[in-house]
């Protein structure tokens, strides 16, 4: 008697299933990214971000607040990569090249008129500004005095320096001309920031009265 062959086992399809939860949070992102860099942040509904996401509001309700919430959270990966700080051991040329990286970023693109949008928001809506403060504000923050407690670790600085104050003479000038442009926020200006400040609190013994400016054509 022949023996008879089995029949074929069709391969078992897999179905969709779902996305994994970090996928999906990072298409949301992604998403509102795109909205608030085109658009601005009136832009950026859970409305619209869900549709351009391929998700849902329940899903988006679920890890932001508000629309304000997520489009300070998107405004912060997309600047991230961006305002690495860097750490070559000389505070000045660190702190320069930090300053000018932000004040290219915010002529770029309508970059300043979203962050400006996002700072006038956060007035009144505390979610947005929470997450402003949690994602953006706090961490830059965090950053900059991490970079000015090492260079005064290395003798850059002196050691009553209240850096709080220092982050607020830099960048706090900065978000003064984006907000009030009643001067333009050039790299040049961004420079003679770091000049006039560092000057001033610096260690003269650690040279850091070395002049960066000098490159751009200016007299020290």
């Amino acid at each position: 008697m022949a023996e008879q062959s089995s029949p074929p086992v069709a391969p078992q399809r897999r179905g969709r299933g779902r996305r994994p939860a970090a996928e999906v949070r990072a298409g949301v992102l992604r998403a509102a990214t795109e909205l608030l860099l085109s658009e601005g942040i009136k832009a950026v509904t859970f409305d619209r971000v869900a549709t351009a996401a391929g998700s849902s509001k329940m899903t988006l309700y679920k890890w932001w607040p508000s629309a304000g919430a997520l489009a300070a959270e998107a405004y912060f990966t997309h600047s991230e990569p961006i305002l690495e700080f860097p750490d070559t051991g000389d505070i000045r040329a660190d702190i320069t090249a930090q300053l000018c990286t932000f004040v290219r970023l915010l002529n770029t693109d309508g970059t300043g008129a979203i962050l400006a949008g996002l700072i006038g928001v956060a007035q009144t809506d505390p979610e947005l500004s929470a997450a402003f403060s949690l994602h953006y504000s706090a961490t830059r923050r965090a950053l900059a005095m991490a970079a000015f407690e090492r260079a005064r670790e290395r003798g850059q600085l002196r050691d009553d320096l209240d850096l709080g104050i220092l982050v607020d003479q830099l960048w706090g000038a900065c978000y003064h001309r984006l907000l009030i442009p009643d001067a333009p926020l050039t790299e040049e200006f961004a420079i003679a920031l770091v000049d006039n400040a560092l000057d001033g609190a610096g260690n003269r013994a650690a040279g850091t009265r070395r002049s960066v400016s000098g490159r751009m054509g200016r007299t020290p």
